[in-house]
């Protein structure tokens, strides 16, 4: 039986690669509970709804094909859980391949789309007792990038960890992290919702705590 400390710091995959893209979009997600959706996000939905069907089991040349796969991987240092959009096995054994729309324009994979497959393997290895393959799908040029985690096991295994603490670490305070402006807030589907950073005072967040404390 899952004791009710483990159930209470369990992650979700999903929720590492938030983490990683913007950590306080997570915190507004994870922490304040907030969601937004934007032409990235329902494009990416669309595509997941493809593949996200638990009954959608199929042979496809020469590989056994499981669609929505639920995981897990228990351990303290870990405790995750999550759904793999697709597991197949064949005579080489299993590979994991995580649905993706677009393909970065100037690199193979982005750090944290690696990331969340690399914590997707973590839990099949750990329910199958396995050393699966890996690899990204992009839709919009219909290709397979193999990732390198076998290769750089420790490496992505102590960032892993690493990111695993910092979220902890968040959640158990119930504190957002502040906010970093990037090239990535003009397409983040939470912009509208999240506190810009302004060119005077701060952040706008900031502006309104301070407004209530002079009050």
């Amino acid at each position: 039986m899952i004791s009710r400390e483990l159930a209470e710091s369990a992650i979700s995959i999903r929720s590492i690669q938030h983490f990683i893209y913007c950590p306080h979009r997570w915190g507004l997600i994870e922490i304040d509970r907030a969601w937004a959706e934007n032409y990235f996000v329902t494009k990416a939905n669309i595509m997941h709804e493809r593949v996200h069907d638990s009954d959608n089991h199929y042979n496809a040349r020469g590989k056994r094909v499981y669609t929505a796969v639920p995981v897990y991987n228990d351990e303290k240092e870990y405790n995750l859980y999550g759904v793999v959009d697709c597991l197949e096995e064949s005579e080489k054994g299993l590979c994991v391949v995580e649905y993706k729309p677009t393909k970065p324009k100037d690199a193979d994979y982005r750090d944290d789309d690696l990331m969340q497959v690399f914590a997707q393997k973590i839990c099949v290895d750990y329910i199958f007792r396995c050393d699966c393959d890996t690899v990204l799908y992009y839709g919009d040029v219909r290709r397979r990038v193999k990732l390198p985690l076998r290769e750089r096991y420790d490496f992505y295994d102590a960032k892993l960890k690493d990111f695993l603490t910092r979220m902890r670490n968040y959640m158990k305070r119930g504190e957002i992290p502040e906010i970093g402006r990037s090239q990535r807030c003009n397409g983040c589907s939470m912009k509208d919702l999240c506190m810009p950073k302004t060119s005077v005072s701060g952040t706008v967040r900031k502006m309104i705590t301070d407004t209530v404390s002079d009050d």
